[in-house]
């Protein structure tokens, strides 16, 4: 088996990703690894054209970038106990970014949470976590939500 030193946690910041943070704090402690947290904010450069002006596109997307930045130093601090964690807020398409951040950051593993959606919903939206398990050169840990009565 390859030696891990560094693994990505790709996180939404929503109540699942404290279930994804622990799989990846319990592994770092295991593996004594380091963590990349990452949470992907949309360029919304897909809305240009609803003849929205530029500079207000701009401006709403270092809106949430600045929110995304401020509950990400909350999440990693209340959620990787024990383990050198820091976290980062990319934008643009989360499954790209992701593999991305995963290679510049040379990690030995990616652990991300996925929504399990099916049918429909699976189509309109379709799956970061399955783009990425299918494009990674590491290995992927997807973590399912864990239902409260499990």
């Amino acid at each position: 088996m390859q030696n891990i030193k560094k693994i990505l946690c790709a996180v939404d910041l929503s109540e699942h990703s404290k279930q994804v943070a622990h799989y990846a704090t319990t592994l770092a402690k295991a593996l004594g690894a380091s963590i990349v947290v990452v949470y992907t904010a949309p360029s919304l450069s897909q809305y240009v054209g609803f003849h929205v002006p530029p500079n207000t596109i701009e401006n709403f997307v270092g809106e949430i970038v600045t929110g995304a930045e401020k509950s990400m130093e909350t999440f990693v601090a209340e959620n990787f106990p024990g383990v050198q964690a820091k976290g980062q807020v990319l934008i643009g398409y989360a499954a790209e970014e992701i593999l991305s951040r995963a290679n510049e950051e040379e990690v030995g593993l990616i652990v991300m949470g996925t929504h399990g959606r099916t049918g429909l919903d699976r189509i309109l939206f379709g799956s970061v976590a399955e783009k990425v398990v299918k494009s990674a050169r590491q290995p992927v840990l997807t973590i399912r939500p864990k239902e409260e009565d499990d």
